[in-house]
């Protein structure tokens, strides 16, 4: 492979024509023939640049509604003749096929029209062919022509023509070659996995992965190990599509957390109240519901005041001045709401490591989409956890029923309960979380642990008596056995949420009777590990 090689022709076909024009108008400075295809020919002419059209460069007009246009030797012949090879020098000279030695495509935006919920035939139709022939044919050859696929990338071949005299070394070459290939395998697990989608097919025979580098972590979970963040899949609000308005970059945990916070608080209408999440390596550590962000966030910050410190806050609805003056009394990571007011900014920007996320709306909790898991070898997928459960849905076990107060709590605990790590227990009362426990070996202990907790914070708060007494209680698996029931019956709870489904269920069902609790079954368990 030469190391320099200069362009001469270079063939430009885009959708996307940002930077299109200060391109090609420096690549014809530098004496480059430009050929070119339907509007991108189009938008340099208008930019006053002479381009040769490809259908001269292969005695075939663009047919069929543009599906074949440079699907053609001249085309492809020009992109894959190696030069130093005699024979394929000697056929392009014989069947009037020159050398192309810079191609810059951009591909049919299939994904944003897939994004937007377009029909299928225009979909479809966004399924570029061409360009990805060409695409791959230009990788292929990249010993001696250059590939560009983004134009952010279009600043650096510059550069690189500048400081090389109008060529390319062989490294820069490999590194757009290497970039075109992800293009294009970005491309295909795009189409690939919506025609999935549109087929119905749950499990693929393969399936492909694909995401956008977004940026370069510091380091991952731990200082000596290297993380990236991307983005991939169909859009969603959340972390990886925000706006930082404020604070340092955010590192691998702060991205991992945050995710978890929003799609938390994402579960909670805002026309049905405010609501705010906090939360700690992946857990919440306090969650409420209240007329006001301000009284949300206080209330859910008074369920463990201590694990808080240095967490994640999620709201609802747009920041606003009073919620933002309450956050900036205690250190925090991250603060990510739908929006935040002009006050709210200001009052935080004080506060310059504190990174503020606005995301423009909440996450659909019931939109269908995957979660994906490694392991050594390969990798877990699995359907998003979308299971609701209503009024209507729950069977009541015990011979006292929950009060409508208590019934209330209970669908609240519930919703939580499915963002806590299991062995997950928690208490709630009057629309806020008094207590959690997450991520036990076994139900007791994180019954006992929330408990414990919730005892602790009585004496932060001042309170006579533990804020589970009069609670309610979430289980995101079946009680076992009556012991994990009793304790939380112990700690002061009075209702029970629990998906049922023991071989002792009978047993339970006694205790509870017996501890004079509610207890419902949902038939549904919320396992998160």
């Amino acid at each position: 492979m030469p190391d320099l090689f200069p362009i001469r022709r270079a063939l430009i076909s885009v959708s996307d024509k940002t930077g299109l024009e200060e391109l090609a108008t420096a690549l014809a400075a530098r004496g480059v023939e430009l050929l070119s295809t339907g509007g991108t020919a189009g938008a340099m002419r208008a930019a006053g640049l002479q381009v040769r059209d490809v259908s001269d460069l292969t005695g075939f007009p663009e047919m069929m509604d543009g599906r074949v246009k440079t699907l053609h030797p001249a085309v492809h012949g020009g992109l894959l003749a190696l030069r130093d090879n005699a024979e394929h020098m000697a056929a392009a000279e014989a069947h009037g096929i020159v050398p192309i030695d810079l191609l810059v495509v951009n591909l049919y935006p299939f994904e944003e029209t897939r994004a937007r919920g377009a029909t299928h035939d225009e979909c479809v139709e966004n399924i570029d062919i061409g360009g990805p022939a060409m695409i791959r044919a230009a990788a292929k050859n990249h010993a001696f022509v250059n590939v560009v696929v983004d134009p952010e990338d279009y600043p650096a071949l510059l550069e690189e023509m500048e400081r090389h005299a109008g060529a390319t070394s062989a490294g820069f070459r490999r590194r757009l070659a290497q970039t075109a290939f992800a293009r294009t395998a970005a491309y295909d697990a795009a189409v690939a996995s919506w025609l999935a989608e549109e087929a119905g097919v749950q499990t693929p025979r393969r399936h492909v992965l694909a995401g956008r580098l977004l940026c370069r972590l510091r380091y991952g979970e731990n200082p000596h190990q290297g993380a990236a963040f991307y983005a991939g899949g169909p859009p969603r609000p959340g972390v990886a599509g925000a706006r930082q308005l404020q604070g340092k970059e955010l590192s691998y945990n702060n991205i991992s957390d945050t995710d978890a916070a929003f799609e938390l608080i994402s579960e909670f209408d805002p026309s049905e109240g405010a609501a705010c999440a906090i939360i700690k390596h992946a857990n919440p550590c306090g969650v409420a519901r209240a007329d006001t962000l301000a009284e949300a966030y206080g209330r859910a910050f008074d369920c463990d005041r201590t694990s808080a410190f240095g967490g994640i806050v999620a709201l609802n609805r747009t920041l606003d001045g009073a919620t933002a003056t309450r956050i900036a009394e205690v250190f925090t990571e991250v603060v990510i709401a739908p929006d935040a007011d002009a006050q709210a900014r200001e009052i935080l920007a004080g506060k310059k490591n504190l990174r503020l996320l606005v995301t423009g709306a909440l996450a659909d909790p019931a939109a269908a989409g995957q979660e994906i898991r490694q392991v050594a070898g390969g990798f877990l997928v699995q359907e998003r956890d979308r299971g609701r459960i209503g009024p209507e849905s729950l069977r009541v076990v015990t011979r006292r029923a929950p009060s409508a107060r208590e019934l209330a709590d209970l669908l609240f605990a519930w919703t939580v309960a499915r963002h806590v790590k299991s062995n997950a227990i928690v208490y709630a009362k009057d629309g806020a979380t008094v207590g959690v426990g997450a991520g036990q070996m076994s139900r007791i202990d994180s019954t006992r642990i929330a408990a414990r907790k919730a005892r602790d914070m009585a004496g932060v708060l001042g309170l006579d008596q533990p804020p589970t007494l009069g609670s309610v209680v979430a289980s995101d698996a079946f009680f076992p056995f009556p012991d994990g029931l009793l304790a939380a019956a112990e700690a002061g709870a009075r209702a029970v949420i629990q998906p049922g489904g023991a071989l002792r269920d009978d047993e339970v069902i006694a205790a509870a009777d017996e501890a004079g609790l509610a207890m419902v079954f949902t038939g549904m368990r919320h396992f998160r590990h």
